[in-house]
């Protein structure tokens, strides 16, 4: 069993692993709908990476929205950056090492700007009525909130689907030179937990958490299936064990995938690797990688939590097409379920 973290000292802002420890912790929801919301056109390979140079202010409302809506984890705008997709645009190294920094200053500061949000909303409840009144429904979660550097797979780069195909034709010595870089470089810029996220296969999660040694930040591991697969084809519960007895992973889990293939993984994860589990699927329409565009009808339902927590996860959120308002309902729910 996994050792429990000691107490944060009185007064000090507790470290990713205490807080899921004393969990559950809501995740947001899905950055490139809301910033295509917003009217920004994510059509280029670098997907809302692209906006970290052309419009960061965008990137740090988005991420204000979802804190706003009950979020107490952002997720970076770095899913699809690398030194490979930004040398493409014609962006060197050295800027690309300051964007990928920037995510996590945007998600950053957006947080920032929650808690001074909700500071003022206390000081005003309190001003009004003498004492603290409960928090709204949807707003801004008690408590500290927590930035995750999003890795995406290697397939992310290559802006064709294939995150959600895997077996590239890399083995994990490949995988592990592509990842390290823009790992070092995320881990430095000081999040609270690094995401590695929508992995496809076992080849792929075996170099990520290689390449994730000493890094000295927390992580959690979280495969894209679906039914009881990997999207490469390899038995769920098998990849997902392959965290098991790894220091630096504080959760496993799923997601990118459909809900109903979420709540089949949940207790899976949960028997795999003795971890917290983390589970935020997509909306449940498809992806369909020709067109660029989703197809069928959304299934995501706020309500499915209480399973999910019932199953042993402990990070609970969204991901492509699911955006505040159903981050808010689902934070709702989680405060309902506690």
């Amino acid at each position: 069993m996994p050792v429990a973290p000691p107490p944060a000292a009185p007064g000090a802002r507790p470290g990713f692993a205490a807080a899921l420890a004393a969990g559950p912790l809501v995740l947001d929801g899905g950055l490139s709908n809301q910033l295509a919301d917003a009217g920004h056109d994510l059509s280029d390979a670098l997907w809302s990476a692209r906006l970290l140079a052309d419009a960061p202010e965008a990137v740090t409302a988005a991420h204000l929205g979802y804190f706003r809506a009950g979020a107490q984890v952002a997720i970076t705008a770095s899913y699809q950056a690398s030194f490979e997709g930004f040398a493409r645009r014609g962006t060197g190294r050295a800027e690309a090492e300051r964007l990928l920094a920037l995510s996590v200053r945007l998600a950053r500061e957006a947080a920032r700007q929650a808690e001074a949000e909700r500071a003022a909303a206390g000081q005003a409840r309190r001003a009004e009525d003498g004492q603290a009144a409960p928090a709204r429904p949807g707003a801004v979660a008690a408590g500290p909130l927590f930035v995750a550097a999003s890795v995406g797979p290697y397939g992310a780069v290559l802006a064709d689907g294939s995150e959600y195909r895997g077996r590239y034709g890399l083995g994990v010595a490949e995988l592990e030179r592509f990842h390290r870089p823009r790992l070092e470089v995320l881990a430095a810029a000081g999040p609270d937990v690094l995401a590695l996220e929508t992995v496809p296969d076992m080849v792929e999660a075996e170099a990520l958490l290689r390449a994730v040694d000493g890094l000295g930040v927390p992580v959690w591991l979280s495969f894209s299936a679906e039914g009881d697969l990997t999207r490469a084809g390899q038995p769920l519960e098998d990849a997902l064990g392959m965290a098991a007895g790894v220091d630096a992973v504080v959760a496993v889990g799923v997601n990118c995938c459909s809900p109903a293939d979420a709540d089949r993984a949940v207790p899976v994860a949960a028997r795999a690797a003795g971890l917290p589990v983390v589970v935020y699927p997509n909306s449940g329409e498809a992806w369909d990688a020709a067109a660029r565009d989703w197809r069928g009808d959304p299934t995501f339902r706020p309500e499915r939590v209480t399973g999910w927590l019932a199953g042993g996860a402990r990070l609970v959120g969204g991901c492509c097409r699911v955006g505040e308002r159903e981050i808010a309902g689902l934070a709702r729910a989680v405060r309902g379920a506690g």
